[in-house]
C-alpha cells in the first residue's frame, strides 16, 4: 500500500472536484486496515459519499449488483449509537441476507473550539454545504461500512425495493442522531419481524450455540470479540442489537459467512468507553448477548415486537443481578419458554410494570408451572390457601402484606395463563371474580380484627359487601375497577338517636380501615370503587339496610340510571342474611311493577354519545354501536319484563341473553348476535386495557398506526402482512358498530327519547 502522502496526490488527481481539507481528514481519520482492505477506486467512491453528507442527510448510500442475486451495500454515515445493528436489521428487513461486511469508524478526534460550527452558519464541515440545523458537539466522526449481501427467496431487492431501503434508512439515522435509538428499533423491528413471519421458522435451526471469546491486545484501545455460530436469518442484527442494547458500542467489524458458518471479529468498547476486561463482565455480556440473539427469534410471537425486546432487556438486567442458577439459564434455553417470554413481554408496559417486573423472581419458576392445575380455582381452594399464610403472618402490616402478595400472584398466575393459552373471556372473567370476592372478604374479616374491641370473642356486627358494575356481574377483565358497596345492619335497633350514632360511626370507621387493606394503582386492576354508593362520594362509605330500602325505592331519591345500575349488585362478602335481604331488595326495586323510565334512559344514552365521544374518534364503549348499546340493549329489556320473567333477574350480561331468548324476547339469530358481539367488544375492550393500563381511554387507535397493527395482532387477527390486517381489523369493528346501532334503535327507536 502506498503511503498516505502518496495517496492524497493520487486522490487529488483521480478526484480534483472534492475539497483537500476533505480528503486530508478522511485519511487523518481512517483504521490502517481500511486502507488495506480496498483499492483506490473504492476509497474514491467513499469520499464521493463522504461529501455528500450534512445533518439533515446523515447518510449516503451506493447499491450496486452483483452475480446470483447479490448486490454490494456502499454506507458512508455520521457515525451515532446503535448505527449498525440498525444497517443490518434494516437489510434483513428488506430479506438480504448479509454475506461479508467490513464495518470502519473513523478515530475520535474532537475538532478544536475555532473549528466547531455555531448555530449560525449550518454549513457542512467539508463542503460548507447549507444544513438544516448543526450538530451539537460535532466531533466529525463518520462510520463506513461495506455488505455483500444476497436476497433470500421470496424477495426482490430491484430499483424500487432500492428506493424504499434508501428511503428508510434516512429516516433511522434521523432518528440515532436525535437520540432516538429506541423509536429507531421499534421502526427496524416492526418490518423485521414482518418480513421473518413471511417465512416458516424452524426451531431446530434457531437453537444453535454462539461461541464468544474475548482478547485485550495491548496495541488496541479496543476489546476484540471472535464470534462463531451457525449462520440463521437476521443473525447479525440480533447480535449487533444484542450488543447495542448493553451498552456496547462498536469500533470496527469483519463479517464473513462460510458454509453456513457465522464468523465475526468485532472491535468493541465498554459502557463506559474502555476495554471489557474484567471476567465477570465478560461473562455476563456473553450471557446477555446470546440470549437476547435466541430471543430476537421470537419476537414474531410478540403482540408488540419493540415492547417485547426492551422488557426482555430489562428482564435480564434485573436477572444478571443475582446469582445465576444451571436451572435458570436452561429455562431461558428452552424454545417454549422464550415464545412464551414473548407473549407476555410484548403485551403491554402496564403488564410489565404491574406484573412482569414486580414478579421477575418468580417469574420463570411459574413459567414452568403455571399451567399444573386449572385456570379457575375455587373460592374454597383460594380461601384456604390464604388463610394459611395470613396465619403465618404476625402483625397487621404482615398481613396487609401477605394479603396484597397472594392478591399479585394469582393475578400474574390468571393473566398469564389467559395470554398464553387464549382462555375463554368467561373462565379468564371467573377465575379474577372469584379471586376478587376472597379478597374482598379477607380484608373485611382482616379489618374488623382490627376494628374490634381487645379481648372480645363475639362474632363481626352484620355488614355485607356487594359487587356492582362488572365485580358483580361475574364480568371481570383486565384493568376492571372492583366496584362495590357497604351495608350494615343493626339486629337490635337502637333506644336513643346517639347509639344510633355509634353504631354508624363504628362501621364507617370500619369501612375506612377496610379500604386500607388493599393496594392497586389508581387506574390498575383492583382499584376500589365505592362511588356507586348512595349520593356518591358525598354520602357515607357504609350505609344501614333501612338506609338503601328508603334511597332505591320506586318513592326514593336514586335516579333511573342507578335503578339501571342495581341490575349489577351481587352479594360478595360479610354477613350472608344482610346480602340475601339487600338482594331481595333489589329485585323488588329494580324488577317491581313501577314502570321503567325509558324515554330518559334513552335520552341519556344520546347525551353519552354527544359529551364523551371525541368528533373524528371511535370509542368502544360509549360511541355509537359500541359495547354500551349491547349491554342497555339487555338491560332495557331485563328493566322492561323482569317484573313478569323472573329469570331475567340476573346481573351477568351473557345469561341475560340466553333467558331473554328463552323467554321468546330475543330470536335466536339475535342471541347469537349479541352474544358474539359482546365478547368482541369485551375482548376488544381488554386488549386496548393491556397496552394503557386503564379503564379510560377506549378509543380505537388512529388508522394506519402501529398501535393499531398491533392491538390487532394481540386479539389474534394478525397475518404476514401486518398494515393489511390491521385495516381489515379496523373496518370489521366499525361496521359492526354500524350494525349494533341499527338493531339497537330497531328495539329503541329514537322517537321514545
Amino acid at each position: 500500500m502506498m503511503n498516505s502522502s502518496a495517496l492524497l496526490e493520487q486522490i487529488q488527481h483521480r478526484a480534483s472536484h472534492l475539497p483537500i481539507s476533505l480528503a486530508k481528514d478522511f485519511l487523518a481519520k481512517m483504521d490502517q486496515d481500511y486502507f488495506e482492505q480496498f483499492p483506490l477506486d473504492t476509497i474514491l467512491q467513499h469520499l464521493d459519499l463522504t461529501a455528500q453528507l450534512t445533518f439533515a442527510s446523515p447518510c449516503s448510500v451506493t447499491i450496486a449488483p452483483l452475480s446470483s442475486k447479490q448486490y454490494q451495500v456502499h454506507v458512508v454515515a455520521y457515525d451515532y449509537f446503535s448505527e449498525f445493528a440498525t444497517f443490518c436489521g434494516l437489510l434483513a428487513s428488506f430479506g438480504l441476507d448479509i454475506r461479508e461486511a467490513a464495518i470502519f469508524t473513523s478515530r475520535e478526534t474532537p475538532v478544536s473550539s475555532g473549528q466547531k460550527i455555531q448555530a449560525s452558519s449550518k454549513l457542512n464541515p467539508w463542503t460548507r454545504a447549507p444544513l438544516k440545523r448543526p450538530a451539537q458537539g460535532l466531533t466529525r466522526k463518520f462510520a463506513v461500512d461495506v455488505f455483500r449481501v444476497q436476497a433470500v427467496k421470496g424477495f426482490a431487492f430491484d430499483s424500487s425495493a432500492q428506493h424504499d431501503f434508501k428511503q428508510h434508512l434516512h429516516a433511522l439515522l434521523r432518528l440515532l442522531q436525535k437520540n432516538q435509538v429506541r423509536q429507531a428499533r421499534r421502526q427496524v423491528n416492526l418490518r423485521l419481524i414482518e418480513n421473518l413471519g413471511k417465512t416458516p421458522k424452524k426451531t431446530g435451526d434457531i437453537l444453535h450455540p454462539v461461541h464468544i471469546t474475548f482478547s485485550n491486545p495491548s496495541s488496541s484501545p479496543d476489546t476484540v470479540l471472535d464470534i462463531r455460530s451457525t449462520d440463521t436469518r437476521a443473525f447479525l442484527y440480533a447480535f449487533a442489537n444484542a450488543l447495542a442494547m448493553r451498552g456496547i458500542y462498536l469500533v470496527k467489524a469483519k463479517i464473513e459467512v462460510k458454509d453456513h458458518q457465522v464468523l465475526n471479529r468485532l472491535y468493541v468498547r465498554g459502557r463506559q468507553g474502555g476495554k471489557i476486561q474484567s471476567q465477570a463482565e465478560q461473562q455476563e455480556l456473553r450471557t446477555a448477548a446470546a440470549l437476547l440473539k435466541e430471543f430476537t427469534y421470537y419476537l414474531s410471537w410478540a403482540p408488540d415486537p419493540g415492547k417485547a425486546l426492551d422488557h426482555f432487556d430489562q428482564f435480564l438486567d434485573q436477572l444478571l443481578e443475582q446469582p445465576q442458577k444451571a436451572s435458570t439459564l436452561s429455562t431461558l434455553g428452552q424454545a417454549s419458554t422464550m415464545e412464551h417470554l414473548a407473549q407476555l413481554f410484548g403485551s403491554s408496559d402496564y403488564l410489565w410494570e404491574d406484573l412482569l417486573r414486580r414478579q421477575h423472581d418468580n417469574l420463570l419458576p411459574m413459567m414452568r408451572h403455571y399451567q399444573k392445575g386449572p385456570l379457575v380455582r375455587s373460592k374454597f381452594v383460594l380461601t384456604k390457601t390464604l388463610e394459611k399464610r395470613l396465619q403465618q403472618a404476625k402483625t397487621v402490616a404482615q398481613k396487609k402484606k401477605a394479603l396484597n402478595q397472594f392478591k399479585d400472584e394469582e393475578l400474574f398466575r390468571i393473566d398469564m395463563r389467559h395470554l398464553l393459552e387464549t382462555s375463554s373471556l368467561h373462565d379468564f372473567s371467573h377465575a379474577l371474580t372469584n379471586l376478587a370476592d376472597v379478597i374482598l372478604g379477607q380484608a373485611l374479616e382482616q379489618s374488623y380484627r382490627v376494628m374490634k374491641p381487645k379481648g372480645s370473642r363475639t362474632p363481626p356486627p352484620p355488614m355485607a359487601i356487594f359487587g356492582l358494575g362488572k365485580l358483580g356481574g361475574g364480568e371481570l377483565g383486565y384493568a376492571s375497577d372492583i366496584e362495590i358497596l357497604f351495608v350494615y345492619d343493626n339486629p337490635e335497633p337502637s333506644k336513643t338517636r346517639q347509639a344510633s350514632k355509634i353504631s354508624a360511626d363504628f362501621y364507617e370507621r370500619w369501612s375506612q380501615e377496610f379500604l386500607q387493606w388493599i393496594e392497586a394503582k389508581q387506574e390498575g386492576i383492583f382499584h376500589v370503587d365505592t362511588r356507586l354508593r348512595p349520593n356518591g362520594d358525598k354520602g357515607t362509605l357504609a350505609n344501614s339496610l333501612g338506609e338503601i330500602q328508603q334511597y332505591y325505592d320506586s318513592q326514593g331519591r336514586a335516579a333511573a340510571f342507578e335503578r339501571q345500575a342495581f341490575i349489577k349488585l351481587r352479594f360478595v362478602a360479610g354477613h350472608r342474611a344482610l346480602g340475601k335481604a339487600v338482594e331481595s331488595h333489589r329485585n323488588r326495586f329494580v324488577y317491581g311493577a313501577e314502570p321503567w323510565a325509558l324515554p330518559s334512559a334513552l335520552y341519556l344514552r344520546q347525551r353519552q354519545m354527544a359529551e364523551l365521544v371525541q368528533a373524528g374518534s371511535t370509542h368502544v364503549k360509549y360511541g355509537a354501536g359500541g359495547l354500551l348499546d349491547v349491554e342497555y340493549l339487555v338491560q332495557y329489556l331485563q328493566l322492561i319484563h323482569g317484573h313478569q320473567h323472573p329469570s331475567l333477574r340476573t346481573p351477568n350480561t351473557l345469561e341475560a341473553i340466553e333467558h331473554l331468548c328463552h323467554a321468546s324476547l330475543l330470536s335466536l339469530s339475535e342471541r347469537e348476535t349479541l352474544h358474539e358481539d359482546y365478547l368482541f367488544f369485551r375482548q376488544l375492550i381488554d386488549g386496548l386495557r393491556i397496552v394503557r393500563g386503564n379503564a379510560k381511554d377506549l378509543v380505537l387507535p388512529p388508522s394506519g398506526s402501529d398501535e393499531m397493527v398491533f392491538l390487532a395482532r394481540r386479539l389474534g387477527m394478525g397475518s404476514t402482512d401486518w398494515q393489511k390486517s390491521a385495516q381489515t381489523f379496523e373496518q370489521t369493528t366499525l361496521e359492526r358498530m354500524s350494525i349494533i346501532h341499527e338493531r339497537f334503535l330497531k328495539h329503541f327507536p329514537r322517537n321514545n327519547a
